[in-house]
């Protein structure tokens, strides 16, 4: 009997994005392979997001979709969980009655169990639970990538903003023993990754349980010291349990990234307050300086809300002149929108539409000013990237690689020759003002080697010069001045290489605050920022 196929299509935060990868694991322990591209699978799994207004619409839509599909495949299973889940509960299969599986944010490890009992008793099983059951990182997972890795230290929030439905969904904040932590990230490192991202829905009030407001940043500088992983990021910190200790880690940490996302949501006081953000704009703009005095190269990125109920021009403005100030590397920009069960949604003086829009216009255009004017000062700068699979949408056209610099902007560049690193390089990483040779080779020697022979592979490393700025990404079609051959590249051929039945992982988009990034990009925000 051939094993049965599966499908998970995620929806909205870096938080779905790996539970995503949960739910893989999950049904790949279970027996399931995951369904080659173009082929109709035997299991599809609606991970979702309930943050935004059109997450409803999307769902439905794609669930009308599948009902004809799945009334001419026989066996074929759908199943629906996140945060829409856990909200509408019932509601989804009255709504959509050829929907098999209903689970929620506490329960993403009963998915295969739900699925077996779906098709054995013929009738949708719907389990949600009030609280979480087991934290997610103990149950197995599929990695989308071998070099980046999603690590959650916490899950659930303690906040309570009026616009904000998550902390009723995903329930209050639990923490993970930093020696978990710690093991996980080792473990990671071991098969390759390089790079961890620490996630949680407030990430930097870690140790909250206890009362430790100095334990994100002890934990900071612990896997810091973890061998062999090269890069540490974090989303998304809240601005009012930002502390400085933190800051502190961030500049005395070689291996955290010169990266924040910090969320500011609107400009406005008066808004805040209504928004019950529990900082103010001289609280952001003091922490903006601060990071900038330690780590002068830090691209800052942010989330802001056009439109809350209540806000007048003045109030627009007053966001207008935090960004113009901020000097934002990028931004995740939304319009605001009613989500019933919110206390923002009862509010007095909802803005009429036209207005969100018209003023939404004019933030993005100013920010993707800034955005643009920011990326034309890095012309010029000799960066290391870590080459990414997936990224560059345009790369198969325009014969050209993608990576991620320290400060996590996405950079276009082209590799030497065909493709390989046999040819096309400047002596010893040295012209084109590259970096010191005697410099660039003793890094080399620490952390990899300088490698000319083979192909150039997600996961490695290259240096190169910025040779070109857009708003949202740069360009180096110069020489590529070196490539570091890594662990992580190796474990990135090693999973091309090993037999599969199915066509192996598709690049996924993580969600995650990226610099420069278009807001038409983004289809739901980070959650609880």
């Amino acid at each position: 009997m051939n094993a049965r196929t599966y499908e998970i299509r995620t929806y909205g935060c870096q938080m779905n994005v790996h539970d995503s990868e949960r739910l893989a694991g999950l049904l790949e322990r279970a027996g399931y392979l995951q369904a080659p591209a173009g082929r109709t699978p035997d299991v599809v799994v609606f991970n979702t997001c309930a943050v935004r207004e059109n997450a409803d619409n999307r769902l439905y839509g794609n669930l009308g979709h599948l009902a004809s599909v799945k009334a001419r495949t026989p066996g074929m299973q759908i199943a629906v969980g996140g945060c829409l889940a856990q909200k509408d509960r019932g509601e989804i299969v009255r709504r959509a009655p050829w929907v098999d599986v209903v689970f929620g944010t506490h329960n993403i490890g009963s998915l295969p169990t739900l699925l077996e009992r779906a098709r054995l008793h013929q009738e949708a099983q719907v389990e949600i639970l009030e609280s979480l059951e087991v934290f997610p990182s103990t149950l197995p997972t599929r990695r989308e990538s071998p070099y980046a890795a999603w690590v959650a230290i916490s899950v659930g929030c303690n906040n309570t903003c009026t616009f904000c439905i998550v902390p009723a969904l995903r329930g209050r904040e639990k923490d993970r023993r930093p020696e978990e932590i710690v093991a996980e990230i080792e473990a990671l490192v071991a098969e390759g990754a390089l790079e961890v991202t620490l996630l949680g829905q407030n990430v930097n009030t870690y140790g909250s349980e206890v009362g430790d407001r100095l334990a994100f940043g002890r934990l900071l500088r612990t896997c810091g010291a973890i061998d062999g992983l090269e890069r540490i990021r974090f989303t998304s910190p809240h601005p009012a349990a930002f502390t400085d200790d933190v800051i502190a880690a961030m500049a005395e940490t070689p291996t955290v990234m010169p990266q924040l996302h910090m969320p500011l949501q609107s400009g406005s006081d008066r808004i805040l307050r209504a928004m019950r953000r529990s900082y103010r704009q001289d609280r952001y703009l003091g922490i903006i300086d601060r990071v900038r005095a330690a780590i002068p190269d830090a691209a800052i990125t942010t989330d802001i809300i056009v439109g809350f109920p209540g806000e007048t021009d003045d109030d627009f403005e007053q966001t207008l002149s935090v960004v113009e100030r901020s000097r934002f590397a990028g931004a995740f920009t939304f319009q605001y929108s009613k989500r019933p069960g919110t206390p923002a949604a009862e509010m007095d003086g909802q803005v009429p539409r036209e207005v969100v829009q018209e003023r939404y216009e004019r933030l993005v255009a100013l920010q993707d000013r800034i955005s643009w004017e920011e990326n034309k000062l890095q012309v010029g700068r000799v960066v290391e990237l870590l080459v990414a699979e997936g990224e560059g949408r345009k790369d198969g056209a325009t014969h050209r690689l993608s990576g991620r610099a320290r400060d996590n902007r996405l950079v276009h560049f082209t590799p030497p020759g065909d493709g390989t690193t046999g040819d096309g390089y400047a002596a010893d990483g040295a012209a084109g003002g590259g970096p010191d040779p005697s410099a660039e080779r003793a890094s080399i020697g620490r952390r990899g080697r300088l490698d000319r022979d083979g192909p150039i592979r997600p996961g490695d490393m290259v240096t190169v010069e910025i040779t070109y700025a857009a708003p949202h990404h740069l360009v180096a079609d110069g020489q590529v001045l070196s490539v570091r051959r890594t662990r992580a590249g190796d474990a990135w051929a090693a999973r091309k290489e090993a037999p599969t039945s199915s066509s192996g992982p598709s690049p996924v988009s993580l969600g995650i605050p990226t610099v420069g990034v278009p807001s038409s990009a983004i289809p739901e925000p980070a959650a609880c920022r």
